[in-house]
């Protein structure tokens, strides 16, 4: 079924030809009827060893690689401090408001498409980032989700916090994942068009310490029907998530998942670190 559904993506959308990825000349043609469909990047379900790109004008297969030990306690770190953070701002204990450096915002660099009349097909931007269940807990992570969304701040405070507490037997430590919360047939983001030609994206998180991941880059759109049942739970995951913490939203957005291939420590003044890769 997944050959069957890539031929379709192929006639639907006039993207792909037998030698490679021919791409739309014109960036609104990445939508057709009201959806895109990227055709550079393969989705990679839990226990994937590599993610399929078409990089340099050719397929290639990238391994994954899983977070380390450092990177985790980090990041894991960093997520429990906002909670309480917001908790003590919440309860007027503390006037302080969650720093904006850190693990969620990640600092996304893309390549592909010079929009708006610019010169540069370089372009970065600041992404909220996140981890993904794995397959075999995401419909159960998504129904707990969506039967707590009425609930008050606090408590969904307390559920953020115990999914933070259990991030081994919930989510694949391999990816990252994001949305685009703007691109659409009427407006175009240089991150979506760059993606949409070229899958390679860079995250760098500001903190100390640092961490730069490089990744091959995966776009769902919630409107598009080649979508695998497997695709749409990341879709929605992703959009209920956003949703848990910042309300409710009109519309599902594009969900980005960043399959992490290479990690840098980027953190200064350390000889182990400085922009060393650490894995593989």
């Amino acid at each position: 079924m997944r050959y069957i559904a890539l031929i379709l993506a192929i006639v639907l959308c006039g993207c792909s030809t037998a030698k490679g990825v021919k791409m739309p000349k014109n960036a609104e043609d990445f939508f057709v009827n009201g959806h895109c469909h990227q055709t550079t990047a393969w989705t990679a379900g839990t226990g994937s060893k590599s993610v399929r790109g078409y990089v340099d004008g050719k397929w290639q297969n990238y391994p994954l690689v899983r977070f380390p030990k450092a990177f985790m306690e980090w990041n894991i770190e960093r997520r429990l401090e906002y909670i309480d953070v917001i908790r003590k701002l919440m309860s007027g204990e503390s006037e302080q408001g969650p720093q904006l450096a850190g693990p969620h915002n990640g600092m996304v660099a893309t390549y592909g498409y010079a929009g708006q009349g610019s010169k540069f097909k370089l372009n970065n931007a600041v992404k909220g980032m996140g981890f993904l269940p794995r397959e075999d807990k995401i419909d159960s992570v998504l129904t707990m989700l969506k039967d707590s969304k009425d609930l008050p701040m606090p408590r969904k405070l307390t559920i953020l916090e115990e999914m933070y507490n259990n991030t081994e037997q919930i989510f694949d430590l391999d990816r990252q994942v994001s949305l685009e919360l703007y691109a659409e047939p009427q407006y175009l983001t240089q991150t979506f068009t760059n993606q949409m030609l070229n899958p390679v994206s860079t995250i760098v998180f500001l903190d100390i310490p640092s961490y730069k991941l490089k990744t091959i880059t995966r776009l769902l759109d919630p409107k598009d029907p080649l979508l695998t049942e497997y695709e749409k739970k990341v879709v929605a995951y992703i959009n209920v998530i956003h949703s848990f913490f910042h309300g409710k939203f009109e519309k599902d957005f594009i969900a980005t998942v960043y399959y992490v291939t290479e990690i840098y420590d980027n953190s200064p003044g350390r000889k182990d670190a400085r922009g060393l890769k650490i894995v593989p």
